[in-house]
Protein backbone atom coordinates (compact mmCIF):
# COMPACT_ATOMS: atom_id res chain seq x y z
CA UNK A 1 0.00 0.00 0.00
CA UNK A 2 2.86 2.76 0.65
CA UNK A 3 3.90 2.27 -3.15
CA UNK A 4 0.83 2.18 -4.40
CA UNK A 5 0.01 5.28 -2.77
CA UNK A 6 3.86 6.96 -4.02
CA UNK A 7 2.58 6.34 -7.61
CA UNK A 8 -0.48 7.65 -7.06
CA UNK A 9 1.06 10.86 -5.75
CA UNK A 10 3.46 10.79 -8.77
CA UNK A 11 0.63 10.25 -11.11
CA UNK A 12 -1.68 13.65 -9.50
CA UNK A 13 1.22 15.51 -9.84
CA UNK A 14 2.26 15.13 -13.54
CA UNK A 15 -1.14 15.90 -13.56
CA UNK A 16 -1.61 19.08 -11.56
CA UNK A 17 2.03 20.00 -13.27
CA UNK A 18 0.22 20.28 -16.25
CA UNK A 19 -2.33 22.60 -15.18
CA UNK A 20 0.31 24.76 -13.92
CA UNK A 21 2.01 24.95 -16.50
CA UNK A 22 -1.15 25.62 -18.88
CA UNK A 23 -2.23 28.48 -16.77
CA UNK A 24 1.29 29.76 -16.97
CA UNK A 25 2.48 29.39 -20.66
CA UNK A 26 3.88 32.57 -21.72
CA UNK A 27 1.21 34.45 -23.90
CA UNK A 28 2.21 34.00 -27.94
CA UNK A 29 4.75 36.74 -28.98
CA UNK A 30 3.96 39.29 -32.33
CA UNK A 31 6.41 41.47 -34.08
CA UNK A 32 5.43 44.47 -35.18
CA UNK A 33 7.61 45.50 -38.01
CA UNK A 34 6.95 49.06 -38.34
CA UNK A 35 8.00 49.57 -34.19
CA UNK A 36 11.41 47.51 -35.25
CA UNK A 37 11.91 49.58 -38.24
CA UNK A 38 11.30 52.80 -35.92
CA UNK A 39 13.20 51.86 -32.87
CA UNK A 40 15.97 51.26 -35.36
CA UNK A 41 15.73 54.60 -36.17
CA UNK A 42 15.42 56.59 -33.61
CA UNK A 43 18.28 54.28 -31.18
CA UNK A 44 21.56 55.98 -32.36
CA UNK A 45 19.83 59.92 -31.62
CA UNK A 46 17.68 59.20 -29.15
CA UNK A 47 19.36 56.81 -26.88
CA UNK A 48 22.76 59.11 -27.03
CA UNK A 49 20.31 62.21 -25.94
CA UNK A 50 18.56 59.77 -23.18
CA UNK A 51 21.82 58.59 -22.05
CA UNK A 52 23.47 61.97 -21.48
CA UNK A 53 20.77 64.42 -20.69
CA UNK A 54 17.16 63.52 -19.95
CA UNK A 55 17.69 60.44 -17.86
CA UNK A 56 21.57 61.17 -17.06
CA UNK A 57 22.70 58.15 -16.71
CA UNK A 58 26.55 59.46 -18.41
CA UNK A 59 26.34 61.27 -14.55
CA UNK A 60 27.01 57.38 -12.74
CA UNK A 61 28.05 55.31 -15.73
CA UNK A 62 30.24 57.64 -17.43
CA UNK A 63 29.98 59.52 -20.82
CA UNK A 64 32.16 56.72 -22.05
CA UNK A 65 30.21 54.15 -20.33
CA UNK A 66 33.17 53.56 -18.15
CA UNK A 67 31.12 53.50 -14.78
CA UNK A 68 31.83 55.85 -11.84
CA UNK A 69 29.13 55.76 -8.89
CA UNK A 70 27.11 53.01 -11.06
CA UNK A 71 28.54 49.79 -13.02
CA UNK A 72 30.80 50.14 -15.90
CA UNK A 73 28.93 49.28 -19.41
CA UNK A 74 31.63 49.56 -21.67
CA UNK A 75 32.08 45.62 -23.12
CA UNK A 76 29.83 44.14 -20.31
CA UNK A 77 29.76 40.54 -21.57
CA UNK A 78 27.08 40.15 -18.94
CA UNK A 79 24.37 42.76 -20.48
CA UNK A 80 25.22 41.18 -24.34
CA UNK A 81 24.22 37.81 -23.23
CA UNK A 82 20.80 38.95 -21.77
CA UNK A 83 20.06 42.26 -23.10
CA UNK A 84 16.28 42.35 -21.74
CA UNK A 85 18.22 42.62 -18.49
CA UNK A 86 19.18 46.38 -19.71
CA UNK A 87 15.85 46.80 -20.27
CA UNK A 88 14.54 45.34 -16.80
CA UNK A 89 17.13 47.59 -14.82
CA UNK A 90 16.31 50.58 -16.54
CA UNK A 91 12.47 49.90 -15.83
CA UNK A 92 12.11 48.20 -12.27
CA UNK A 93 15.79 50.00 -11.26
CA UNK A 94 18.59 47.88 -8.93
CA UNK A 95 19.96 48.67 -5.91
CA UNK A 96 21.21 52.53 -5.94
CA UNK A 97 19.57 53.42 -9.66
CA UNK A 98 16.61 54.51 -9.77
CA UNK A 99 13.52 52.90 -11.63
CA UNK A 100 12.45 54.88 -15.06
CA UNK A 101 9.85 53.14 -15.87
CA UNK A 102 7.55 55.73 -14.92
CA UNK A 103 10.19 58.64 -16.09
CA UNK A 104 11.00 58.04 -19.52
CA UNK A 105 8.52 57.58 -22.55
CA UNK A 106 8.33 54.16 -24.47
CA UNK A 107 10.13 54.99 -26.70
CA UNK A 108 12.74 56.33 -25.37
CA UNK A 109 13.47 53.62 -22.69
CA UNK A 110 14.24 51.34 -25.85
CA UNK A 111 16.48 54.14 -27.65
CA UNK A 112 18.24 54.17 -23.85
CA UNK A 113 18.38 50.38 -23.99
CA UNK A 114 19.76 50.23 -27.46
CA UNK A 115 22.31 53.04 -27.73
CA UNK A 116 23.76 50.98 -24.18
CA UNK A 117 23.88 47.62 -26.21
CA UNK A 118 25.46 49.15 -28.89
CA UNK A 119 27.91 51.22 -28.03
CA UNK A 120 31.43 51.29 -26.40
CA UNK A 121 32.51 47.75 -28.04
CA UNK A 122 28.96 46.48 -27.28
CA UNK A 123 26.91 45.44 -30.05
CA UNK A 124 24.28 42.94 -30.44
CA UNK A 125 22.70 41.03 -33.39
CA UNK A 126 19.48 42.38 -33.42
CA UNK A 127 18.06 45.23 -32.11
CA UNK A 128 16.39 45.17 -28.42
CA UNK A 129 12.56 45.57 -29.08
CA UNK A 130 9.28 44.77 -27.42
CA UNK A 131 9.12 41.27 -29.04
CA UNK A 132 12.26 40.90 -27.90
CA UNK A 133 11.88 41.66 -24.10
CA UNK A 134 8.42 39.59 -23.85
CA UNK A 135 10.31 36.36 -25.45
CA UNK A 136 12.79 37.37 -22.66
CA UNK A 137 10.64 37.41 -19.58
CA UNK A 138 9.53 33.92 -20.22
CA UNK A 139 12.59 32.45 -19.52
CA UNK A 140 13.37 31.41 -16.07
CA UNK A 141 15.96 33.46 -14.50
CA UNK A 142 17.05 34.25 -11.45
CA UNK A 143 15.14 37.88 -11.29
CA UNK A 144 11.85 36.03 -12.59
CA UNK A 145 12.04 33.66 -9.98
CA UNK A 146 12.96 35.59 -6.98
CA UNK A 147 9.43 37.16 -8.33
CA UNK A 148 6.88 34.72 -9.11
CA UNK A 149 7.59 31.11 -9.76
CA UNK A 150 6.95 29.34 -12.92
CA UNK A 151 4.89 26.46 -11.37
CA UNK A 152 2.35 28.75 -9.58
CA UNK A 153 -0.23 30.54 -11.04
CA UNK A 154 -1.33 34.20 -10.29
CA UNK A 155 -5.05 32.39 -9.26
CA UNK A 156 -4.93 28.95 -7.59
CA UNK A 157 -8.46 27.26 -8.42
CA UNK A 158 -10.16 24.47 -6.57
CA UNK A 159 -9.04 21.58 -8.95
CA UNK A 160 -5.10 22.31 -8.12
CA UNK A 161 -5.85 22.73 -4.38
CA UNK A 162 -7.77 19.66 -4.21
CA UNK A 163 -4.92 17.88 -5.96
CA UNK A 164 -2.06 19.66 -4.48
CA UNK A 165 -3.91 18.35 -0.99
CA UNK A 166 -4.58 15.01 -2.05
CA UNK A 167 -0.75 14.23 -3.59
CA UNK A 168 0.45 15.57 0.06
CA UNK A 169 -1.82 13.37 1.98
CA UNK A 170 -0.85 10.32 -0.69
CA UNK A 171 2.57 10.84 -0.14
CA UNK A 172 2.86 11.46 3.92
CA UNK A 173 1.08 8.03 3.70
CA UNK A 174 3.20 6.11 1.71
CA UNK A 175 6.49 7.66 2.45
CA UNK A 176 5.52 6.93 7.14
CA UNK A 177 4.65 3.26 5.84
CA UNK A 178 7.94 2.73 3.86
CA UNK A 179 9.48 4.30 7.07
CA UNK A 180 7.44 1.71 9.26
CA UNK A 181 8.63 -1.22 7.56
CA UNK A 182 12.08 0.05 7.42
CA UNK A 183 12.41 1.13 10.94
CA UNK A 184 10.25 -1.63 12.58
CA UNK A 185 10.19 -4.72 9.64
CA UNK A 186 7.28 -6.66 8.80
CA UNK A 187 6.61 -9.13 11.91
CA UNK A 188 6.39 -8.90 15.26
CA UNK A 189 7.58 -11.18 17.75
CA UNK A 190 7.13 -10.87 21.73
CA UNK A 191 9.91 -9.87 23.85
CA UNK A 192 12.59 -7.05 23.39
CA UNK A 193 14.48 -6.41 20.12
CA UNK A 194 18.27 -5.53 20.52
CA UNK A 195 20.05 -3.29 18.16
CA UNK A 196 23.67 -3.14 17.11
CA UNK A 197 24.69 -0.52 15.03
CA UNK A 198 27.33 -0.99 12.37
CA UNK A 199 30.62 1.07 10.75
CA UNK A 200 27.94 2.00 7.99
CA UNK A 201 25.09 3.71 9.97
CA UNK A 202 27.86 5.13 11.96
CA UNK A 203 29.08 6.70 9.05
CA UNK A 204 25.79 7.68 7.64
CA UNK A 205 25.08 9.18 11.21
CA UNK A 206 28.08 11.62 11.31
CA UNK A 207 27.10 12.49 7.88
CA UNK A 208 23.54 12.99 8.30
CA UNK A 209 24.69 15.24 11.43
CA UNK A 210 27.65 16.98 9.24
CA UNK A 211 24.95 17.74 6.62
CA UNK A 212 22.18 19.16 9.37
CA UNK A 213 25.45 21.56 10.66
CA UNK A 214 25.99 22.68 7.50
CA UNK A 215 22.67 23.45 6.01
CA UNK A 216 21.80 25.53 9.08
CA UNK A 217 25.25 27.24 8.47
CA UNK A 218 24.41 28.64 5.04
CA UNK A 219 20.72 28.83 6.12
CA UNK A 220 22.15 31.75 8.48
CA UNK A 221 24.61 33.05 6.33
CA UNK A 222 21.71 32.97 3.18
CA UNK A 223 19.40 35.23 5.91
CA UNK A 224 22.19 37.46 6.64
CA UNK A 225 22.71 38.32 2.72
CA UNK A 226 19.25 38.73 2.27
CA UNK A 227 18.66 40.94 5.25
CA UNK A 228 21.77 42.95 3.33
CA UNK A 229 19.59 42.93 0.02
CA UNK A 230 16.25 44.14 2.22
CA UNK A 231 18.74 47.15 2.99
CA UNK A 232 19.14 47.51 -0.76
CA UNK A 233 16.17 47.26 -1.33
CA UNK A 234 16.50 44.46 -4.01
CA UNK A 235 14.05 41.11 -3.92
CA UNK A 236 15.68 38.54 -0.97
CA UNK A 237 16.55 34.74 -2.24
CA UNK A 238 13.39 33.34 -0.80
CA UNK A 239 13.79 30.22 -2.65
CA UNK A 240 16.65 29.47 -0.79
CA UNK A 241 16.22 30.24 2.49
CA UNK A 242 13.49 27.51 1.60
CA UNK A 243 15.94 25.08 0.09
CA UNK A 244 18.07 25.20 3.20
CA UNK A 245 15.49 24.98 6.18
CA UNK A 246 13.97 21.97 4.14
CA UNK A 247 16.91 20.34 4.13
CA UNK A 248 17.63 21.17 7.43
CA UNK A 249 14.20 19.28 8.73
CA UNK A 250 15.36 16.07 6.04
CA UNK A 251 18.86 15.58 7.61
CA UNK A 252 17.18 15.96 11.43
CA UNK A 253 14.83 13.74 10.02
CA UNK A 254 16.69 11.42 8.52
CA UNK A 255 19.11 11.34 11.96
CA UNK A 256 16.44 10.55 14.10
CA UNK A 257 15.50 7.38 11.39
CA UNK A 258 18.83 6.12 11.41
CA UNK A 259 18.62 6.62 15.79
CA UNK A 260 15.29 4.77 16.32
CA UNK A 261 16.63 1.72 13.66
CA UNK A 262 20.74 0.90 14.44
CA UNK A 263 20.24 2.92 18.02
CA UNK A 264 17.29 2.50 19.91
CA UNK A 265 15.98 -1.07 21.19
CA UNK A 266 12.31 -2.05 20.77
CA UNK A 267 10.20 -4.26 22.41
CA UNK A 268 7.46 -5.93 21.63
CA UNK A 269 4.19 -6.67 24.26
CA UNK A 270 1.79 -8.78 21.75
CA UNK A 271 2.38 -10.66 18.49
CA UNK A 272 -0.47 -9.23 16.54
CA UNK A 273 -0.78 -8.84 12.74
CA UNK A 274 -2.69 -5.89 12.69
CA UNK A 275 -1.47 -2.09 13.92
CA UNK A 276 -1.38 1.34 14.29
CA UNK A 277 -1.35 2.08 10.22
CA UNK A 278 -3.79 0.67 7.40
CA UNK A 279 -0.16 -0.97 6.12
Amino acid sequence: MPWVAIVCAAIMWIILLFLFNKETAPEPVVVDPAVVASINKEWPVLGNKVFHVTAGCAGCHGAEGQGGAGPKLAGDEKILKDPVYVHTIITKGKGGMPAFGDKLKEEEIYAVANYVLHSWGNKIEEPLTPATVAAGQTKVDPAVLKNRSRFVPEDIHLPEIFLATFVMVLLTYGLIGLYSVWAEGQELHPGIHKVRSTPLSNLAMVVTLGLSLLFSTLFVRQMVTDYAAWGNKEMPNVAMEGFFAAMILFTIAAAIALYKKFYMDGEVLVEDASGEFPW
